[in-house]
């Protein structure tokens, strides 16, 4: 059975004006997600600004999330890391406080080798005993887990069960479905192809469009479950736009923006982030305006 269906978000990590990290907003941040339909939150990833936490930082965020969620909906950690032994210490210790599964990124700047990549996921998965879904996402990693290594990692390890993809390449996305023969739970790693990804099998989409429209984005993926594809496509064009502007500059800068522009005071980013360029947050502020959430 899947870690979850439907809407994953990727949640961001709130800071105050000193850089520390706001836990009251941050609950506030999870419950309007629950109140918004969103089917699971995934905590410690890209756009929660992992990268930049430190270890201690990160398991406190992991540890207030699965405390203020309660079970409501699944929690899913990030702690994925371009050291194994790190991996394995965030991924034994996001156990511990609770999580219902890990997202794990490939390795980066290592550009380990397929049987590298193999080994390393498997260290980990075997350091702990709740599910994991991989994050293949060559664009910011400079490394491609392939579907081979995929598929056998799923087939070989009981709680290795899933894969994040964030390649945008869906004829590859078609010939790892087509290998796994039902074993690997796919997810969308981008808003944009949602849809497309759920045709193919897909669970659903852990989604940075979420955290602005947490709604929108559940019922594009009800719509398509429920049968209604054609709806379910006329939503997702609907967001594109919207999409683009949340991309025109790199995860998580216009997001940020996005919920400051919202009023929810999310703060600032941590260097080596930096705040939206004007022509660019301009073009945000027109998109979310045109989709109907300002």
């Amino acid at each position: 059975m899947a870690i979850f269906t439907g809407a994953g978000v990727a949640i961001v990590t709130p800071f105050k004006a000193n850089g520390d990290v706001n836990y009251e907003r941050f609950t506030e941040i999870i419950e309007d997600q629950i109140a918004g339909g969103i089917d699971a939150i995934i905590v410690c990833g890209t756009t929660g600004e992992a990268a930049t936490l430190t270890h201690e930082e990160h398991l406190d965020v992991i540890e207030h999330c699965v405390k203020v969620v309660n079970k409501r909906v699944p929690v899913i950690a990030g702690t994925g890391s371009n050291c194994t032994e790190t991996a394995v210490y965030l991924s034994t210790e996001a156990e511990k406080r609770g999580v219902d599964g890990l997202l794990l990124v490939t390795p980066y700047y290592n550009k380990a080798t397929q049987n590298g990549l193999y080994e390393h996921f498997k260290i980990v998965a075997d350091s702990v005993k709740i599910p994991i879904i991989l994050y293949n996402i060559p664009g910011r990693t400079g490394c491609t887990l392939q579907s081979a290594t995929l598929v056998k990692l799923c087939n070989d390890v009981e709680n290795i069960v899933g894969v994040k993809d964030a390649t945008g390449n869906l004829s590859e996305v078609a010939n790892m479905m087509s290998m796994a023969k039902g074993k690997v739970d796919l997810y969308s790693g981008e808003d944009a192809l949602i849809v497309p990804v759920l045709s193919l099998g897909g669970k659903g989409v852990i989604s940075v469009l979420a955290m602005v429209a947490p709604k929108q984005t559940h019922d594009i993926c009800q719509l398509y479950f429920d049968g209604k594809a054609k709806e379910a496509g006329e939503e997702q064009l609907r967001a594109i736009p919207l999409i683009n502007a949340l991309f025109s500059e790199v995860n998580p800068i216009p997001v940020k923006k996005a919920l400051n522009l919202m009023g929810k005071e999310v703060g600032p980013l941590r260097r080596p982030l930096t705040e939206m360029e004007p022509e660019t947050a301009a073009k945000l502020e027109a998109a979310m305006k045109d989709y109907g959430i300002l």
